[in-house]
């Protein structure tokens, strides 16, 4: 993998700024557990992935990649318009973007 990525994780992740996402957007490198200089056994990834800028970078364990998406293009970090439903019907609102933008 070389080059800017959208990725997406199997869980909630807290970002350097305190936010919860569900992906990260930035430049991607893949290191192995040597490089991060931890101990893995065979329960465990051996793989990681940097994501963003050395400042606001991030590490996302192998194994909690869900999806890894070329974008060179950076995405949309505003709010966002989503939708719910309840018995009184359906309710518009605005929430914050699930991706972080680690550059």
């Amino acid at each position: 993998m070389k080059g800017k990525y959208l990725v997406t994780t199997d869980a909630w992740f807290y970002a350097p700024n305190g936010l919860r996402y569900k992906s990260a957007w930035g430049e991607v490198k893949v290191l192995d557990d040597t490089t991060i200089g931890i101990k893995t056994n065979r329960n465990s990834t051996n793989w990681y992935v940097f994501i963003g800028s050395e400042e606001k970078g991030i590490i996302v364990a192998g194994c909690q990649m869900h999806y890894a998406v070329k974008c060179e293009e950076k995405p949309n970090e505003n709010s966002v318009t989503d939708t719910s439903y309840d018995p009184s019907g359906i309710k518009v609102f605005q929430r914050p973007s699930e991706i972080y933008i680690a550059e």
